[in-house]
């Protein structure tokens, strides 16, 4: 996974000289909304905005998930990257082009949006066609556009994500999960040196074990609903027995060895149109066949069978 350095591509691998092993993410860089706001230069509109994803990224999932649930799939459209992540960061395969302009890989649309950019490309990417720019590519925040300025344009029985009553609680389940489970698993997985790793995997699951308790004899993280709480834990939790169990090192147990939490990824894979964003060959093909510096043979396992209906 490269960068882009003033505009220019450089195929370079995470740093981790200056962080005693651990991998550090930075923050994502295009953070403007859709609003309602008069003078808005970003206005929800069906038609208007298209979400760049790979199906294997759990950040780019969160918001696949949040399109469906909330029914804007007449709204914004949306395609998927390859799930080969090489030498030139994401790519756009002869079977999955680039709808809106054609590109070959996703850094050239970064570029196309900002010319000079510096930084990590990634997705998801939510792109304004009419201002021919990336709005966003921050996952949460699309996610809660779509909870949001969105909904009125979807479906009007769709379920609240972040219901105004429970916005904190939600925050604070959020600020244990982000850090130690979606980003812990890399932070376990890119670490470099022997105490980076165990600091974060001890961590991680020191965070599973909090939400496996919490779970105990409530069907949903916050409030007894579905909340973008759920999605954002998913994501990650269907993942990891495919990937971070095994290529992450994250096997100090397993997902199934979570009651608590194997119901709550079969609950949320059970949703209406969700099991149709879950692609788990894609998933495991991306993993282990992208990161040379921890497979380099890239050889990507049969297994495990596992059965989320």
């Amino acid at each position: 996974m490269g960068k882009l350095i003033d505009g220019v591509w450089h195929d370079v691998w995470y740093s981790t000289e200056a962080s005693g092993g651990r991998f550090v993410r930075r923050d994502s860089h295009f953070r403007q909304t859709v609003s309602n706001a008069p003078d808005a230069r970003f206005a929800p509109a069906a038609g208007r905005y298209h979400l760049y994803v790979s199906y294997a990224c759990p950040w780019a999932h969160r918001t696949l998930i949040g399109r469906v649930l909330k029914g804007l799939e007449d709204v914004i459209s949306y395609s998927a990257v390859g799930p080969d992540m090489l030498d030139k960061g994401w790519p756009f395969p002869a079977d999955r082009p680039d709808p809106l302009h054609g590109k070959s890989h996703m850094h050239e649309l970064y570029t196309l949006a900002d010319p000079n950019y510096t930084g990590r490309v990634t997705v998801p990417a939510l792109w304004d066609r009419q201002t021919d720019t990336i709005v966003c590519n921050e996952s949460s925040e699309i996610l809660r556009m779509m909870d949001d300025v969105f909904a009125p344009l979807g479906d009007a029985q769709a379920p609240v994500l972040y219901p105004e009553p429970l916005r904190a609680e939600i925050d604070e389940v959020n600020a244990v999960v982000y850090p130690h489970i979606n980003n812990g698993v890399y932070k376990s997985g890119f670490a470099t040196t022997q105490h980076a790793y165990e600091e974060a995997v001890t961590a991680l699951f020191d965070a599973l074990d909090a939400m496996e308790a919490r779970l105990e004899g409530q069907q949903w993280l916050v409030g007894g609903q579905l909340t973008e709480a759920d999605i954002r834990l998913f994501t990650t939790l269907v993942r990891f027995d495919p990937v971070y169990h095994g290529h992450f090192k994250c096997n100090v147990r397993r997902l199934r060895d979570y009651p608590n939490l194997w119901a709550l990824t079969r609950r949320v894979y059970a949703l209406p149109k969700v099991a149709e964003t879950v692609r788990l060959d894609e998933i495991k093909r991306h993993y282990y066949y992208s990161h040379a510096s921890i497979n380099p043979h890239r050889i990507v396992p049969i297994g495990p069978q596992i059965n989320y209906a």
